[in-house]
């Protein structure tokens, strides 16, 4: 399978002043040119000009290889860089943007490293970003091959071409100097601090119902939340209106147990409630509303097919795998109109440990070994690199 490489970098005469970005796309494994992409962008900061840089790159692999290929970024700019594998935080607000439609594209990549390079390693995407600062200052439009379109005039020659401005002012200057290393980095391991590009989804399971507080299958059944279910509900949004959780947005199940438990928190932080039908309860079936005892003295033979296998349904109801398909659907819209915010789902257990067995990359059995309390918060933290992690689990620390 044929791997990317991306070099990219942008620049700005006057920082403000006039700019341009380049990127170059080669193949990893023999260093081939495969596509080049450069603009004059008018006047803006180095910073911005880089960030440009980089997603033309993106969006070139996306139109060479479409979604899933494997890449590697390398850029001279420790901002972007770090930045995207989400160990430093954006500070500046006009780049955030930037930044979140930088890492909607490469989400549909299989990002391998975000390594920064010296600027000397990185004059193939500087040479393309010169030349269309250079196409402009003439009133020419840069074209692929290094020539402009109208131009009569060989492109300027790097000994005579302006260098690009660096610009330090916009830098995280807290992050570690020693962290942009040119070397291989791994990003979404747990190791990284945490950065408010990340989206992060705080998922609030329902308080109490009388199902389950006699343990009983409840899927579909439209079961409402007991008076001690209220108070969890309460508790929680007590929690969730305090420092450190900053809501931007409430998502529930459709249900009414979850209705019950998010309309709490909206109360309490002055957000209304979106409703999203796929982040409903499993249907069980014919087992709505029985034991596991129960269920197993009628049905031995299905509930230990059942229990072997995702992908089978209880009878007349919905298999964890068909679940699965559509709470990822859900996750999409989540992380497409909430980029780098935070959302609170309320939903059910079987959603709520599909979102964290999705985020743990495990396999579908895993749902039989979570257990999940009623008004439980798990925590989950979806970087620009494409990577998720779990930085809480079952948390019931606000019912004590």
């Amino acid at each position: 399978m044929t791997s990317y490489l991306i070099e990219a970098d942008g620049g700005s005469r006057g920082n403000p002043g006039p700019a341009g970005y380049g990127a170059v796309v080669k193949d990893a494994a023999d260093g081939q040119v495969l596509a080049e992409a450069a603009e004059a962008i008018g006047v803006t900061t180095n910073n911005v000009a880089e960030y440009r840089g980089l997603i033309a790159g993106l969006r070139t692999v996306l139109s060479l290889a479409g979604d899933g290929a494997r890449v590697a970024v390398r850029m001279d700019s420790k901002l972007v860089i770090e930045q995207m594998a989400g160990r430093w935080k954006i500070k500046n607000e006009g780049l955030r943007p930037l930044a979140l439609e930088a890492g909607k594209l490469a989400r549909r990549l299989r990002i391998t490293e975000w390594t920064w390079i010296p600027r000397a390693h990185n004059a193939h995407a500087d040479r393309l970003a010169n030349e269309a600062m250079d196409a402009a200052a003439k009133g020419l439009a840069w074209s692929a091959g290094g020539s402009t379109a109208g131009a009569t005039a060989p492109p300027a020659t790097g000994d005579h071409r302006p260098p690009l401005v660096e610009q330090t002012d916009l830098l995280d200057l807290s992050a570690p100097a020693a962290s942009v290393a040119a070397q291989e980095s791994t990003p979404g391991t747990g190791w990284a601090p945490p950065t408010r590009v990340a989206t992060s989804l705080l998922l609030l399971r329902h308080g109490e119902t009388p199902l389950s507080v006699e343990r009983r299958f409840s899927g579909l059944g439209d079961a409402e939340l007991t008076p001690n279910g209220h108070a969890q509900a309460e508790a929680a949004a007590a929690r969730l209106s305090r420092d450190p959780y900053r809501l931007d947005a409430v998502v529930s199940s459709p249900l009414t147990r979850a209705r019950q438990t998010a309309e709490a928190v909206a109360g309490r932080t002055g957000l209304s409630v979106e409703v999203d039908d796929d982040l409903r309860e499993v249907d069980f079936g014919a087992w709505e509303g029985l034991t596991f005892t129960e269920v197993g003295r009628r049905w031995p033979d299905e509930l230990t097919a059942w229990l072997a296998d995702p992908a089978t349904p209880p009878p007349g109801g919905e298999s964890f795998t068909a679940v699965a398909d559509r709470v990822e659907r859900a996750q999409r819209r989540l992380m497409e109109t909430y980029e780098g915010r935070t959302v609170l789902v309320v939903s059910h257990v079987t959603p709520i440990k599909t979102l964290l067995r999705l985020a743990l990359t495990a396999p579908p059995a895993a749902l039989y070994r979570m257990h999940l309390d009623v008004a439980c918060l798990s925590l989950i933290e979806h970087y620009l690199d494409g990577q998720a992690v779990v930085k809480s689990f079952n948390d019931t620390s606000h019912l004590r």
